[in-house]
């Protein structure tokens, strides 16, 4: 399965795992399964710390290649398909533009989204898995 994980499971996945459902761990341990991190992820990470809303004991830097790393992770890049479907989606979706760029790279991208936002996972247009199950 290729997995396009959502930016806090990204960060769960290295800071806070125990809040990761059962089935949502072994799907990050699965050797057998792509996981992929969007660009945007970064993005939001760098303003978690800018505005103080997540604390990491190294550089955002450090800590973002580590974590890619430690997953075995690949990063997606967003193309200009991806920047344009964010608003271009299906059906109705709301106004957050890194979850509107994640649901896009997720439909562009045929991957299927790791996340706990409930708005996503009930969203028609894109295949989900809830992060805590």
């Amino acid at each position: 399965m290729r997995l396009l994980l959502d930016t806090h499971v990204w960060i769960w996945s290295q800071e806070s795992p125990e809040q990761l459902g059962a089935t949502a761990r072994r799907h990050l341990e699965d050797p057998s399964n792509k996981l992929i991190v969007s660009a945007v992820s970064f993005l939001e990470l760098a303003q978690l710390a800018h505005k103080k809303r997540i604390c990491l004991k190294r550089t955002l830097g450090a800590w973002s290649r580590s974590a890619v790393e430690n997953l075995g992770a690949q990063v997606s890049v967003i193309t200009p398909d991806i920047a344009l479907g964010a608003y271009e989606l299906p059906a109705p979706f709301h106004s957050d533009p890194a979850d509107r760029i994640l649901v896009a790279t997720a439909i562009h991208e045929q991957l299927t989204l790791l996340t706990a936002d409930e708005r996503i996972l009930a969203y028609p247009g894109v295949r989900c898995l809830s992060a805590q199950a």
